[in-house]
């Protein structure tokens, strides 16, 4: 099996740089992989409805759908600035979607699969934002919001995340080791996360077994991404 793994793109514009390298990125893959698995935070904000995508995910959903067709297996971990995907990704277009945790099976290889944004359980501020944003009531409300203002609200929004994530969080890189660690000891064999912005790999051995740690950076500054390939994972950055 040959799997590749990615998070944190936060597309905003195809005219941005990370927008058209993670393009060229997704032609050297097609029928080349097994999985893409895109964990949380691939575009910078997500509203759909009655047919209407925001103009310039356009390109990149049609690669999408185009990987899909070449034979890869594509999930989609939602992120703290894109989910309600299931809609559109998995009804339409029957691509996975975890809301929050994925367990997997790489292999022999028990594989725990998540964007990471609620690890961070001091966060109280953020966790209550975000039970707000993902209710029924919320989902309901941008629901009757006409999408052109959706977006424009959004870009604002997401804007202002993006300042606040600008230094590397050290702190939740080791918050996300430590949960690691327990989720081990529970018989996961890798745990894989995005949403620290920080590409970091690390390996134990527990029980006589291996496990494996990963935050898998970005796709903004560090262009790095997760290969598992027959047993094996590496972390690498692409070099546009």
């Amino acid at each position: 099996m040959k799997a590749i793994f990615l998070a944190d793109a936060h597309l905003r514009s195809k005219e941005d740089a990370n927008y058209n390298s993670l393009l060229s990125f997704f032609d050297l893959l097609n029928g080349e992989i097994d999985h893409l698995f895109i964990v949380g935070d691939f575009f910078d904000f997500w509203f759909w409805k009655e047919g209407k995508i925001y103009p310039d995910f356009r390109i990149m959903i049609d690669k999408l759908i185009e990987l899909k067709k070449s034979g890869i297996n594509i999930h989609l971990c939602e992120g703290n600035h894109d989910f309600f995907l299931e809609k559109f990704f998995t009804n339409i277009h029957s691509m996975e979607v975890f809301p929050e945790w994925g367990v997997i099976h790489l292999d022999n290889i028990k594989t725990l699969v998540s964007h990471g944004d609620t690890i961070d359980t001091t966060n109280t501020r953020y966790l209550m934002l975000r039970k707000i944003l993902r209710s029924r009531t919320f989902y309901q409300i941008q629901e009757i919001i006409p999408p052109v203002i959706l977006w424009k609200i959004a870009r604002v929004s997401s804007k202002i995340s993006n300042e606040h994530l600008a230094k590397p969080p050290d702190e939740l890189v080791e918050k996300m080791g430590a949960f690691a660690i327990e989720k081990f000891k529970e018989g996961v064999d890798a745990v894989i996360l995005g949403h620290c912005h920080t590409p970091t790999i690390k390996q134990y051995v527990i029980d006589g077994r291996e496990k494996t740690f990963v935050t898998l950076g970005d796709w903004i500054s560090h262009y790095s991404y997760l290969l598992y390939e027959d047993g094996k994972f590496t972390l690498s950055a692409y070099k546009p």
